[in-house]
């Protein structure tokens, strides 16, 4: 039953501009005030972070597209575009005039086109290492024979076997090289193939000269071999590292690529239909087989069974869902097979808002590789100034040498290993944190998270659980009773508690006996106040406030400035018996508090609520700094005074109220069950709903600062030790090949660390 999603890679283009297909890759967003189409695409071909600059600028310019970010660690693009005057065949078109390769973020084609990405650069290295091979063969009596043991007829013909080899390496194994410099200098760009392509140009055309006039002005030395060995073991450390990227995405895409793509649609007569889940709306009834993914978000109309919301949320016990429980898209039925309805469809799915969010964060280029892109161009220009003099001195020192001088010079100080250093890290941990619960939406966010120095927290919803518990059960005298054996009326009042969507009504709800006919009729609701309905013997009864129940005003709210909430029921005018409900903190909460005070992390609480009901929660968790009954504008005055005294400070929050502050905190965290303002105004999402994760994710932070500092200072003392060796002749062509290809792939290794990396304080 199940159908493949298209190869968009084998496609026509123009399959790409079907509104239905763009759901896989595409949504709808504000943009200036008018709607906009954002599609994420996956790109290939990149080799170096100057690229990103390049497929940015031919984004952006194609008439329609608003903007454009493209992730060089990552290799996604993020476009904005008017569907007016343009459409996803020309993005592509432009990426594939500018050399490279997109297609839409979808994992089908991303795995096809890894899969030739690999084969061609896998060919690549086969060919330069064989063509490497065969010039060693042919070089290696010129470095062996002495005096007249070669004769000059023998050792020119040995050149020209070498430069016939070295040919198929210079047309297609340094293609990319070749090409990726010429892109740059087009556009006015200098990238870091640029000295690599020069180096290579300069070896082979110098080699070549002196191949066809040994006594011209090229000289009698050849360099066949280090030119081939440098491409060789560059290619060599490209592919290791794109084998490592590969494997970033593939694990990147077994988190995400828990959404099926068909669904067993019921029609009215009963009979289940596979269709595409792109064709889901809500309202649909779908059956989800056993070991099968929910197609969308939903509720069971069928229960009870199991769902397993591991690559939603981290958790990775199954959960226990019933007959009118909330499911998620993407989360795994493993209980028993079940229908459910679908309430959510597409981009509105849960799901798909965690997708989006970290194709957002992937698609970023983060602020330490903006800032090297500054310095890149001045430093390139210095590494051509620096191979043009050492030329020129080495031409008057030992003419025979300048030129493998400059080339070395070239290779060794091309700054690749640079930089990689942060955005590779940063990549690598935010996979670690989504596959733990928690969606970075901004990259730099780690920055700030493994410096910050005091954080505020929400209450409710945040240090609390969504919804506040029953802890007692109370007759008309006070006295408590036992809540597992309550009166046959405590049922009638969860019956009617069911009747309403108020937080306190859904608790009692839960309580509500199974396979009993509602007996309640004429049911009404008063805002603030409670619910009234009639029975059989048309007795009216009422839940809800005192006052409400006693029928002395219909108007008067139950107090909220006390630790405990007390809901009332019995006939109108008599109390029988009392309800109360109390904010339970997380489970996680304490342990979480103690972890960040024990870090060095100063901690707030920041709330709208009474002050008795925040003093409460508050001394349970050992918080001094508590600012109750607060409006927006009061939290955001309280950060931004934390600021002013120069503490990097963080929020955690889930509320409307909470989303001004959670924008301006240094870094912010949003609750998975929050409110999409909040959300969308924070800089992670922590999709587990868990406390401790907001403890993880400092740690790995601080954890991904490290190593970005290891990957600094590796990459700058490589380029300082080689480049007097270069200078001073000790460094030939190929050794500084060696070198370049292998601190790139150490930068990358050890960033790679960092998405398996173990939660624990640094």
């Amino acid at each position: 039953m199940a159908s493949s999603s298209p190869t968009f890679a084998a496609m026509p283009l123009d399959v790409l501009d079907d509104p239905v297909e763009q759901q896989r890759f595409t949504r709808w967003v504000e943009d200036g005030g008018r709607q906009v189409a954002e599609s994420s695409f996956q790109v290939s071909g990149m080799y170096c972070a100057a690229c990103s600059g390049v497929i940015e600028s031919a984004l952006t310019g194609v008439d329609g597209v608003v903007s454009a970010q493209v992730g060089s660690a990552s290799q996604r693009a993020k476009v904005r575009w008017d569907p007016k005057r343009t459409q996803v065949s020309a993005l592509v078109k432009a990426v594939r005039s500018a050399g490279y390769d997109a297609v839409p973020d979808a994992a089908a084609p991303a795995r096809e086109q890894r899969r030739v990405e690999r084969r061609a650069a896998l060919w690549r290295v086969f060919v330069a290492s064989f063509c490497a091979m065969q010039v060693m063969m042919f070089a290696t009596p010129s470095y062996v024979a002495t005096g007249d043991e070669l004769a000059p007829d023998l050792r020119q013909l040995l050149n020209w076997g070498s430069w016939v080899v070295s040919i198929p390496v210079l047309l297609f194994s340094a293609g990319p090289f070749l090409r990726n410099a010429w892109r740059s200098l087009r556009l006015r760009r200098i990238s870091m193939d640029v000295p690599v392509a020069l180096g290579i140009l300069v070896t082979f055309i110098a080699s070549t000269g002196a191949t066809f006039d040994p006594d011209g002005a090229f000289g009698h030395e050849v360099y066949f071999d280090s030119f081939t060995m440098f491409v060789s073991f560059l290619l060599a450390g490209r592919f290791l590292e794109m084998t490592v990227r590969h494997r970033a995405a593939e694990s990147l895409e077994a988190a995400l690529s828990g959404m099926p793509e068909t669904a067993l649609r019921l029609e009215p007569n009963g009979e289940a239909m596979p269709v595409s889940v792109l064709r889901l709306r809500a309202g649909d009834r779908v059956r989800v087989p056993l070991g099968s993914a929910f197609p969308a978000d939903g509720r069971l109309l069928i229960g009870p069974t199991q769902a397993d919301e591991s690559l939603l949320t981290g958790e990775s016990s199954p959960v226990t869902r019933q007959a009118g429980d909330e499911v998620v898209g993407g989360s795994l039925n493993v209980g028993a097979p079940v229908d459910m309805q679908v309430e959510r469809v597409g981009a509105d799915t849960r799901f798909e808002a965690i997708v989006s969010m970290l194709r957002d964060a992937l698609s970023q280029r983060p602020a330490l590789a903006r800032q090297a892109d500054q310095w890149a161009g001045p430093f390139l220009w210095g590494i051509l100034a620096l191979a043009g003099l050492a030329a020129v001195a080495w031409s008057w020192y030992d003419p025979s040498r300048a030129l493998w001088v400059a080339v070395s010079v070239l290779i060794v100080t091309c700054p690749c290993a640079l930089s990689l250093a942060a955005p590779a890290a940063l990549v690598a941990a935010a996979r670690a944190l989504a596959r733990r619960g928690v969606v970075l939406q901004r990259l730099d966010a780690l920055e700030a998270l493994a410096s910050m120095s005091r954080l505020f927290l929400d209450k409710t919803g945040t240090l609390t659980q969504d919804q506040p518990a029953l802890v007692a059960l109370r007759d008309a005298s006070g006295a408590v009773l036992d809540l597992t054996a309550s009166p046959v009326e405590v049922g009638d009042a969860a019956l009617l508690a069911a009747w309403s969507a108020h937080p306190l009504s859904k608790v009692l709800a839960q309580r509500a006996p199974a396979a009993v006919e509602d007996r309640w009729q004429a049911v009404r609701e008063q805002p603030g106040s409670g619910l009234e309905g009639r029975r059989a013997d048309g007795s009216v009864w009422r839940l809800g406030s005192r006052a409400w129940v006693l029928g002395s005003s219909s108007d008067v709210a139950p107090a909220t400035d006390q630790p405990v909430v007390q809901v009332w029921f019995g006939p109108v005018g008599q109390l029988r018996w009392c309800f109360e409900f109390a904010e339970q903190l997380r489970p996680d909460a304490l342990s979480a508090v103690e972890a960040l005070r024990a870090g060095g992390v100063g901690l707030g609480l920041l709330s709208g609520d009474a002050s008795r009901r925040v003093a409460h929660i508050a001394e349970q968790v050992g918080i001094a700094d508590v600012v109750a009954g607060a409006q927006p504008q009061d939290k955001l005055a309280h950060l931004s005074r934390a600021q002013a005294r120069g503490e990097r400070v963080g929020m955690v929050g889930d509320g409307v109220n909470d989303a001004p502050v959670l924008a301006r905190a240094d870094v912010s965290f949003a609750m998975g069950q929050g409110a999409l303002v909040a959300r969308v105004h924070a800089d992670a999402v922590v999709v587990s709903g868990r406390l401790q994760d907001v403890v993880m994710a400092r740690q790995l932070a601080q954890r991904t600062m490290q190593v970005v500092r290891q990957n600094l200072i590796w990459a700058a003392t490589y380029n300082l030790a080689c480049i007097p060796l270069a200078l001073a002749g000790y460094l030939p062509p190929w050794a500084a090949g060696l070198g370049m290809a292998l601190s790139s792939l150490l930068v990358v290794g050890n960033a790679t660390r960092l998405a398996y990396a173990r939660p624990g304080p640094v």
